[in-house]
């Protein structure tokens, strides 16, 4: 769930992340790849392709992707993150390209056909969601989809306009905003839900980049 350094008043920096890794308080890791990830992949909607996972963390979904037949990138700003997804690759026997980058400046040699994002976005102080969303539209070829997991937990103080996170809030309306007609196509409400074990839920949403102008 690493994504990017900032300043205290703008969430947590690289320290905090590598230390939560090596300690292994991680209470929003599964364990395993996300089910959202497993059901799109048995219904078909993801096949295989290039695909990029940013804030990797300990990379279970990249493991579940290279063992599914994806050219796999996992992205991440952790060194102890990296260091995690890199040994669960290898104990699968599996392959992927993993690299250490922050994500808000990080740009491939050439685009991807897909994106899985499922802890970076939340990680990021909403402040910095801009120049992310810039990103994932650099990341990515035109045609091709972000498979999105949004984060569902207000927190107390949400309604009187505090920011609590990690994990940050992703309200549907702030996603359409971030990621906009017509730069992307939104599917038709309404969004499956997933449950996560910390007690906060996912919209699972898939957007195709359109062939518009770049920025």
């Amino acid at each position: 769930m690493s994504a990017h350094s900032s300043t205290k008043a703008q969430g947590p920096d690289r320290a905090f992340w590598d230390q939560r890794f090596r300690e292994g308080n991680m209470p929003w890791d599964r364990g395993a790849a996300n089910p959202q990830l497993e059901a799109w992949l048995a219904a078909g909607v993801l096949k295989p392709c290039r695909i990029l996972v940013p804030g990797c963390g300990a990379g279970h979904e990249v493991a579940a992707l290279a063992r599914a037949g994806f050219d796999v990138t996992a992205l991440d700003y952790s060194p102890e993150a990296i260091a995690r997804t890199r040994e669960n690759l290898y104990r699968a026997g599996l392959v992927a390209a993993v690299v250490e980058g922050d994500a808000l400046d990080w740009l491939p040699v050439r685009p991807f056909e897909a994106i899985y994002e499922q802890t970076c976005l939340c990680a990021l102080y909403p402040d910095r969601w801009r120049a992310y969303g810039d990103q994932l539209y650099r990341w990515l070829k035109p045609g091709g989809k972000l498979f999105a997991l949004f984060v569902q937990y207000l927190r107390p103080g949400a309604s009187e306009g505090s920011i609590s996170g990690p994990p940050y809030h992703c309200d549907i309306h702030a996603m359409r905003a971030l990621l906009p007609e017509p730069l992307w196509a939104w599917p038709r409400p309404p969004y499956p839900r997933t449950a996560h074990p910390r007690g906060l839920e996912e919209l699972a949403v898939v957007l195709e980049r359109r062939n518009v102008h770049d920025r």
